[in-house]
Order: C-alpha cells, then sequence, then structure tokens
C-alpha cells in the first residue's frame, strides 16, 4: 500500500525543501480525498475541481499540521470545509436562476433518480442512493465511520464532539438510514433478503 514512508516523514522532507515529494500524498490520499468530496458535492467535475482544490489547500498549509491526529483526519477537516464552501457559493449561483428552470431541473432529477432505483439492484448502490437522502450531518457521520474507517474518537476530533455524543449520533443517522431504506427501498430490500 504505502512505500514505507510515513506521512509525517513525507511532511518534514517536503517543510524541509522537498516539495516533488508532496505528490506521494496526493498519490496516497487522492481517492479517500475524492470519495468524501464526492459525497457532498454532486457533480463529478466539480467533486474533481473540489478535490485538487483540497491539495493544493492542503500543502499551502502544510506546516500548520501538528501531528497529533492522523494526516488523514487532518486533510478531512480539509476536504469537509472546502466542500461547505463550494456548495455555499453553488446554492447563492443557483439562487438567482429563475424559478421555472429550478423546477424543470428538479423535475428531470427525479425522473432520472426513479430510472436509476430500477437499474441499481446491488447492496451498495442503493446504500449510496439512501445515505444522499440523509441530513448532510447524517451522511457525514455515516460517511466517516463506514466509508472512511474512522473510530469514535478520530470522529470526535474531526467534528469537535466527544466520542459518547459521536455514538449516539452515529446510532440516530443508523436508524434514519435504515428508515430510507425501507421507504424508498422496501422492494429490493425484500428482493436482497430474499436471494
Amino acid at each position: 500500500m504505502h512505500t514505507g514512508v510515513t506521512d509525517t516523514e513525507i511532511i518534514s522532507r517536503v517543510l524541509k525543501g522537498e516539495q516533488q515529494i508532496f505528490a506521494q500524498l496526493v498519490e496516497r490520499y487522492q481517492n479517500y480525498v475524492f470519495t468524501l468530496v464526492s459525497r457532498m458535492v454532486e457533480s463529478r467535475e466539480d467533486a474533481e475541481e473540489v478535490s485538487q482544490d483540497i491539495f493544493v489547500k492542503a500543502y499551502r498549509s502544510l506546516a500548520d499540521f501538528r501531528g497529533d491526529s492522523k494526516f488523514s483526519t487532518w486533510l478531512y477537516t480539509i476536504a469537509r470545509t472546502s466542500s461547505i464552501t463550494f456548495l455555499r457559493k453553488k446554492k447563492l449561483d443557483t439562487i438567482s436562476m429563475d424559478n421555472e428552470k429550478t423546477f424543470v431541473q428538479a423535475e428531470n432529477r427525479e425522473s432520472s433518480f426513479k430510472a436509476n432505483i430500477i437499474e441499481q439492484k446491488s447492496r451498495q448502490a442503493m446504500v449510496n442512493e439512501a445515505i444522499a437522502m440523509l441530513s448532510p450531518d447524517d451522511a457525514q457521520i455515516i460517511t466517516l465511520f463506514y466509508k472512511a474507517e474512522q473510530s469514535l474518537e478520530e470522529m470526535g476530533k474531526i467534528l469537535g464532539m466527544e466520542p459518547n455524543t459521536v455514538k449516539v449520533k452515529l446510532h440516530r443517522a443508523r436508524q434514519r438510514l435504515k428508515e430510507k431504506m425501507e421507504k424508498h427501498f422496501s422492494y429490493e430490500v425484500r428482493e436482497l433478503q430474499g436471494d
């Protein structure tokens, strides 16, 4: 997986002037960052652009990395902040669109969503669709725990909460995810269970 050089060693070498070695961190974490961003940003092109910006910000802020948490945890914080900033800016741009155009877009999205449900039979695809229906906070907790495989302690650092609070929020988010699955994918879930 990794070449034997730790994240901390790479960061230290970059800070001492070996800028080109930063490419190893990008290679190591590009899929991780893209997965996190694409959970929040719908368009693949936008997610790729935001992901690139995140690595630029990480590079510029590398001296601020104190090493009291994993590099991936620090990078997650940058990814989340960058995605939220992007979404806020995009929302401001969208509000200025006229209502009829917005209505047509929403209608098209709904009909393509229904078509996608019919096409997608895998459990993973259904879970991803259900996660997308959750509130951003619930989706974030589910993504951190299951996709980014962060511990409750690491999630607490990222979210600025006590691990017990994270545990309660994770439990509630799981419940809401289960409800979404049962409401929107009841037929597919029964079919999967019948296999």
